[in-house]
């Protein structure tokens, strides 16, 4: 008999004081802007972050070598209502496709000019017992989620 696992999202909220469409454009589009420099999977220091807007486009590292990182894979792109990709990254932080779990972005308009930003990160199973309780453990972390949410939140806010 197979062992079935589930391994509990991890779920975040941030209001951001920006429209709608600024909350996605900056989620997106500026991404180099707000996602830390010590979040990367690359061999070399970080040198910029980038998602290609459409289905089927990467989020992507490029590094001071040079070299190039894949994130994960957008399979939902909804401007300026939603995100999904693929975390191409398994448990000992190396890009890893086969083994991916996922991050959903909703952006919710509350007004003209306010925006609660929906994160869930699910999937983790994926990874196996061990190595999925690991990642989820590290995002769900001190410099997880909420601490990049609060960079991405301060940019948004900022721009």
């Amino acid at each position: 008999m197979t062992k079935t696992i589930t391994i509990a999202p991890v779920r975040r909220t941030v209001t951001v004081n920006v429209s709608q469409a600024k909350a996605f454009e900056v989620f997106t589009a500026r991404l180099d802007a707000w996602w830390p420099k010590s979040h990367h999977i690359g061999g070399a220091p970080l040198k910029s972050s980038a998602i290609e807007p459409r289905v089927g486009g990467r989020w992507y590292t490029v590094h001071e070598d040079g070299s190039e990182c894949t994130v994960g894979t957008v399979s939902v792109w909804d401007p300026p209502n939603r995100l999904v990709h693929s975390w191409d990254i398994n448990a000992m932080w190396k890009s890893d496709a086969t083994v991916a779990s996922e991050v959903e972005v909703r952006f919710i308009a509350e007004g003209s000019s306010r925006t609660r930003v929906e994160l869930e990160h699910r999937n983790f199973e994926r990874l196996g017992a061990e190595g999925g309780e690991a990642m989820r453990a590290a995002i769900d972390g001190s410099g997880g989620w909420s601490a990049i949410l609060e960079l991405y939140r301060q940019d948004a806010e900022a721009a």
